[in-house]
């Protein structure tokens, strides 16, 4: 196989773009606070992370360094985002996550960079979707999605996300071992796909938790398209117009028959409730106004009293103290993750379809959060990835970001073809 030619970018310049952004958000966060401990801890903890992971970087490898790269700058970011809300109190339990969430990136890469054993695996990742699916029906309560340890609470559903992305996943190989039963031809893979996503349809609907749903409908959605992009399939109109025809009545049907509080939140008015369904929306809303383009400063905000203000409205709260062309630029960060395969663009038909898949699920759940924290849509819940508090996802997303970096990686010969003296 052809060596990869593509140069890895330069590791000091990136470090330095790094520090320069991170040094300019310290010297904000001084003018609001002066210097204090809080601040210089704040400060070593960011600083160290940026130039402990750039030197890392450097000596371990020297591929596929983008997605480190902006990894380090987002997680720093957000750590001092959420150091500062309302006031200031470094967010160590953050900041543990987050550097957490680049380990495993690491570990997801090595797991993914060989798309060949990674799909081998296959079955491996199936039993690992049902013992998540089983430890939220047994473990998590009366029908609820955390499970609480005492010291710590797990979300099993965010890690579903991953390991559900990998099913989605596939490749030609997979596509051509077709079966035959009672004259149907079909592939066993896209079967498991199937089952897989009406499962997680009916864990949703069990949990009363619906606003993950889409995320992973577009995984799903985008991962049976690549199939029929890998074999070049053509679409016919009476397939194009089947298959709209069948999207329409899907969405009839979840409009029609979503339970009582899904249909609360699609005919609510926030304003007309504004101390009821619609508080969070109108109080979030208010704080994007008062902030303005550049806001009113870290530690300056008052979103901060309101649920879930690190989290599912978090977009706003950055808005409300940093402004909204500080927020509008961490959402073009966040985005440039799965962005970044491009620089390298993926050399197999599977981490093709990892990266699409984690793709969709960056894109949905921000639009979800955004859009839902400003009433464009009903208010979902979901976190925006590496900047929303928890644990789980920040993990989760971690592991995804692992999947982008393998999608970079050069494809290696596979192990069994080699072993057999095939290519």
């Amino acid at each position: 196989m052809a060596k990869n030619s593509t140069k890895p970018l330069s590791h000091p310049l990136l470090l330095l773009l790094i520090l320069i952004a991170h040094t300019a958000m310290m010297v904000l966060v001084i003018f609001s606070f002066g210097i204090n401990a809080e601040v210089v801890k704040m400060a070593a903890a960011v600083l160290l992370a940026d130039i402990a992971g750039s030197v890392i970087l450097q000596i371990v490898q020297r591929e596929a360094c983008t997605v480190d790269t902006v990894m380090l700058l987002v997680i720093g970011m957000s750590t001092i985002y959420q150091s500062c809300f309302g006031g200031l109190s470094f967010a160590l339990k953050h900041y543990v996550f987050g550097l957490a969430a680049f380990l495993m990136c690491q570990i997801s890469y090595a797991v993914t960079r060989n798309p060949y054993r990674a799909e081998r695996w296959k079955p491996a990742w199936y039993v690992l979707f049902f013992a998540l699916v089983a430890a939220i029906l047994l473990l998590t309560g009366s029908r609820s999605m955390w499970i609480d340890l005492g010291f710590i609470t797990i979300q099993p559903s965010e890690f579903v996300k991953p390991v559900f992305v990998l099913i989605a996943a596939s490749s030609i190989r997979t596509q051509l071992n077709k079966k035959t039963f009672l004259g149907i031809h079909f592939v066993p893979d896209n079967l498991m796909l199937i089952l897989c996503t009406v499962v997680i349809a009916g864990l949703q609907w069990w949990c009363r938790d619906l606003g993950s749903l889409p995320t992973f409908v577009a995984v799903a959605g985008f991962g049976f398209l690549l199939r029929f992009c890998y074999l070049r399939e053509k679409f016919s109109v009476r397939l194009i117009v089947f298959l709209a025809g069948c999207a329409v009545v899907a969405g009839v049907l979840a409009w029609k028959l979503a339970p009582a509080y899904v249909q609360e939140r699609l005919h609510s008015d926030i304003w007309s409730d504004m101390s009821g369904t619609g508080y969070q929306q109108v109080k979030a809303l208010t704080a994007v106004a008062e902030g303005g383009w550049f806001g009113k400063g870290a530690g300056n905000g008052t979103l901060i009293r309101v649920a879930a203000s690190r989290t599912d409205i978090v977009f706003s709260t950055i808005c409300e103290e940093w402004g909204l062309f500080t927020g509008l630029m961490t959402v073009i960060l966040v985005l440039f993750l799965p962005a970044s395969i491009l620089t390298v663009p993926p050399r197999s038909y599977y981490h093709s379809g990892l990266a699409v898949g984690v793709a969709a699920v960056f894109m949905v759940q921000m639009t979800l959060n955004i859009f839902g924290s400003c009433n464009v849509i009903p208010f979902t819940g979901v976190t925006i990835p590496f900047i929303s508090q928890g644990g789980s996802s920040m993990l989760s997303s971690g592991i995804l970001a692992g999947f982008l970096k393998a999608a970079q990686a050069p494809v290696l010969t596979d192990p069994v073809l080699k072993k057999k003296g095939g290519a």
